[in-house]
């Protein structure tokens, strides 16, 4: 207990130590967080698709239909017709031949790696890629190879490099969780095609938010089709639970029968599977939303741009305002919150040390009122700190 101990002062002393955040309401623009009213600058939400009527009125006829609980795994009692009819609307929205879903998108990162790269193959992996890709390599037992961040050149070294493995699978994020950028995709298919190497690609901070149908990277840069492992989250932009993957009937097959996080999971409940068939229904019927999202992404980049912050990236609605010293970005986020806007600090190990920051989200359902007030605050603090 006392190395117990010594850890926990460490992470205290160093501005590393974690506390959770109580929410008192919902994933709302204006929410409750530990009692206090505040704007809410940091949800996954996007699309604000959590308060939606649609997808409260499905996800409460299904339990009213289903009960509350699937009752067991896909693969024995908990099977139910919305798994399946989820799961062909997600392929439907993928442009994919089919589908299938986890309880999780880290279960489905953990499952689908897992199941498709094991001894004797080699995984590629981008250096920024998230912590559940990260995790999955590790337990394939394959061999990884980690490339620097977006390097395309480096990357086809290695498969150069690596053309005697029994397979090879080329692993990234669509969109970059903690620096909102895109992965360079057109160069990624190339490489995977040239070198026949299987390219997934982790679309969590991208479905329902990039392309011309909101459909993820694969959807913005035109290349549908072209990515043989697609995986995304229901918890982000699709305003529910869960995570799948879509790609081909064969590899959905080979899924469901060698990816472990799906077999031995019970189901994901009837209400939460609902509620997320109602969101791609809202995505593809309702693109002012998406729209609205982006308008308000622009507005408040381009606010706090000038006011003298230094943004990292600009290519989605994640906004990483940086800081760098983990000490003042922990500052920065507790007078953020005293102004009323709750935007957390992003410090080491979740990003490297020397480049905390503040990671901004905004939703679809902001008013331009939320943003100027936003703006007011992140100034004030700023100067306050000598950030600008």
């Amino acid at each position: 207990m006392k190395l117990l101990e010594r850890e926990l002062t460490y992470l205290q002393e160093n501005h590393l130590y974690r506390r959770l955040n109580r929410m008192d309401d919902s994933q709302a623009a204006r929410t409750v967080v530990n009692g206090k009213e505040c704007l809410l600058l940091s949800s996954n939400n996007y699309l604000g698709l959590t308060e939606h009527p649609e997808l409260k009125a499905a996800a409460c006829e299904a339990v009213t239909r289903w009960g509350t609980g699937a009752g067991g795994s896909r693969l024995t009692t908990g099977n139910l017709q919305l798994h399946e009819e989820l799961e062909k609307t997600i392929a439907r929205f993928k442009k994919a031949e089919a589908a299938i879903v986890f309880n999780t998108g880290y279960m489905a990162n953990l499952g689908g790696i897992t199941a498709l790269a094991g001894k004797n193959d080699v995984i590629l992996s981008d250096e920024l890629n998230h912590a559940s890709i990260i995790d999955g390599c590790r337990l394939s037992r394959a061999e990884t190879k980690i490339f620097p961040h977006k390097d395309t050149l480096a990357l086809e070294k290695l498969l150069q490099q690596t053309q005697g493995y029994r397979r090879r699978l080329i692993v990234t994020d669509g969109v970059f969780s903690m620096d909102g950028d895109l992965a360079p995709l057109p160069r990624l298919v190339e490489l995977a095609e040239k070198y026949r190497a299987l390219l997934m690609v982790d679309d969590a901070h991208a479905t329902g938010v990039l392309g011309r149908r909101g459909a993820g990277t694969a959807d913005h840069f035109n290349l549908e089709g072209k990515i043989h492992v697609q995986m995304g989250t229901l918890s982000k932009a699709v305003g529910s639970a869960g995570g799948y993957i879509a790609g081909s009937r064969k590899l959905i097959d080979y899924l469901r029968n060698r990816a472990r996080s799906f077999i031995f999971s019970t189901a994901l409940p009837p209400a939460v599977i609902a509620a997320a068939i109602a969101a791609f229904r809202v995505i593809e019927q309702e693109p002012q939303i998406r729209e609205n999202l982006w308008a308000n992404a622009h507005y408040l980049k381009s606010g706090l741009k000038q006011t003298g912050f230094t943004i990292l990236a600009e290519e989605s609605p994640i906004i990483p305002i940086f800081i760098g010293d983990s000490g003042k970005t922990m500052q920065m986020a507790e007078r953020l919150f005293a102004r009323g806007v709750f935007a957390p600090g992003i410090r080491p190990p979740t990003v490297p040390p020397g480049t905390s920051r503040i990671r901004v989200t905004v939703m679809a359902t902001h008013t331009r009122e939320h943003l100027d007030r936003a703006l007011s605050a992140f100034k004030q603090s700023g100067e306050e700190l000598g950030i600008i």
